[in-house]
């Protein structure tokens, strides 16, 4: 074998020992008594699921029902899209599944936890070390640099930096030579690699990701939905993403779409052509303004 095989074949397996490290344990915690232990994921489990999941606002007769008895389930190691018209109840099903908003009934779990019971200290533990985010303004600390913005959580939990995982991420989401750099020296699609980094750092259960390509140009909105899938194929991530984008949803294994509050629609590895026709064979204008959005927020350049 010739010196340059041997060191491909080499670089390889490191990338595969990585891959299935980040694979082959995941981190269950018992928010309510603090007990963590490691255990080997099992594939096709629910990471994250909602029964019987009511949110209503207001009262009596100015009620509006946001979520209406939602039963779903978000499986282990895969990248699902919730899609649906403003006030379809996407965004706050995303909210309740991470415990940043109530349900009215119902309830939520992440990783066999009851979110939906938790006190306040209790959430916070486990938002920190169950669940990742991904928001559309990035929400970067504008006066550290990447580096900083990326560890930022792992040391404010006071957990340990793994390097040769942060090396990793930093070299998957290409920002090695960007790590010095402010948030207002980075273009919108830098920085959103910087967010979905930050999340990836802390290996969690599930990452929620609210639009997370909204503000970027078609170019750095396929560079950030190609790292999600990778993180998803690759370390077995799982992920929860809200969009208006059939563009960026088709990307994801699988599509929700809500309306009124409900679940209408559940799709596996939906094709772009197929989420359109989904959404085309609904005469609503909501749905039609939804997808021009989508399509404005794909074809302009917003970074």
């Amino acid at each position: 074998m010739g010196r340059h095989t041997a060191q491909a074949v080499q670089a390889r397996r490191e990338h595969d020992d990585t891959a299935r490290e980040a694979r082959g344990t995941a981190r269950t915690t018992d928010v309510r008594n603090g007990v963590s232990r490691a255990r080997a994921p099992r594939e096709g489990e629910a990471v994250a699921r909602a029964v019987d999941l009511v949110k209503t606002y207001g009262a009596k007769d100015t009620a509006v029902v946001a979520l209406d008895h939602v039963n779903v389930e978000f499986m282990r190691g895969q990248m699902t899209a919730i899609m649906g018209p403003s006030g379809s109840g996407k965004s706050t099903l995303m909210h309740c599944m991470a415990g940043l908003d109530t349900p009215t009934s119902g309830k939520v779990f992440v990783e066999g936890l009851e979110v939906s019971a938790m006190g306040q200290r209790q959430l916070t533990k486990l938002r920190r070390e169950q669940i990742g985010f991904i928001f559309q303004s990035f929400n970067l600390v504008p006066t550290l640099s990447a580096e900083e913005n990326i560890l930022l959580p792992l040391q404010i939990a006071g957990k340990p930096i793994d390097r040769a995982w942060f090396d990793h991420v930093v070299h998957v989401v290409g920002l090695e030579q960007r790590l010095t750099h402010r948030p207002s020296q980075l273009s919108g699609g830098q920085q959103q690699r910087v967010a979905c980094a930050r999340a990836l750092m802390a290996r969690p259960s599930v990452i929620f990701a609210d639009e997370p390509t909204g503000n970027l140009d078609s170019r750095s909105s396929r560079e950030v939905l190609s790292f999600l899938k990778t993180s998803v194929h690759e370390y077995g991530q799982t992920i929860v993403m809200v969009t208006h984008d059939p563009r960026a949803a088709s990307y994801a294994d699988r599509v929700l779409v809500l309306a009124d509050g409900r679940i209408v629609n559940d799709m596996d590895h939906p094709s772009y052509e197929r989420i359109l026709d989904v959404f085309a064979a609904d005469d609503s204008d909501d749905v039609d303004a939804s997808l021009a959005d989508g399509a404005d927020a794909e074809g302009g350049a917003r970074a």
